[in-house]
């Protein structure tokens, strides 16, 4: 059972995925992993992982996607 998503994008636009996430009423929350980095992890359930994929999707700014955390 998946229910979070790993992903990268520039540490600067972190700000702007944590409050577009949030702005989805209870699809997901946003942990940063490393910030220098970009790397977070974005938690949600699995009935509402299909929708937050749609919306990462089609981001204005670049995000890439993992299904499992990224090697160091």
């Amino acid at each position: 059972m998946r229910n979070q998503i790993y992903a990268k994008l520039q540490p600067e636009k972190i700000d702007m995925l944590t409050k577009l996430i949030e702005a989805y009423d209870h699809i997901g929350i946003v942990s940063t992993i490393d910030q220098s980095r970009g790397l977070v992890v974005i938690r949600s359930t699995e009935d509402c992982l299909p929708e937050l994929e749609e919306i990462l999707h089609h981001l204005p700014f670049s995000i890439e996607l993992f299904f499992e955390q990224p090697e160091e």
